[in-house]
């Protein structure tokens, strides 16, 4: 199985927040990105946008499959051709590397 695909197991990873820098510099490594909230609710986001409704749940379900294979859920915001997806990690009450990972992840899937 790719490691694309392959379940996390976060019993045996350690998460932490990102600091300031490290946020701006891993955003400044993704296109179209933002920050978004602030304090505990802040996250990374990104709209994407679709031709239809077809493209946009298409989409939303190869993004599920991936977010469920890194166990690591984003809040999505699902229209009739655009979704917004937002990432943040609730147990480190911030912004922590996983949320860029997945970012990245989700990124390839529109790149194919």
């Amino acid at each position: 199985m790719t490691t694309m695909l392959k379940k996390k197991d976060w019993s045996t990873l350690t998460r932490r927040a990102l600091t300031a820098t490290e946020i701006v510099a891993n955003l400044a490594k993704l296109e179209g990105w933002s920050l978004s909230g602030d304090g505990a609710n802040v996250a990374i986001e990104k709209t994407y946008h679709f031709a239809n409704y077809y493209e946009t749940i298409s989409f939303v379900n190869a993004l599920a499959f991936i977010a469920n294979a890194q166990d690591h859920h984003p809040d999505l915001s699902v229209h009739y051709n655009r979704c917004v997806v937002r990432l943040n990690t609730h147990d480190v009450h911030g912004i922590s590397s996983t949320d860029f990972e997945c970012a990245t992840r989700f990124d390839a899937l529109v790149a194919l």
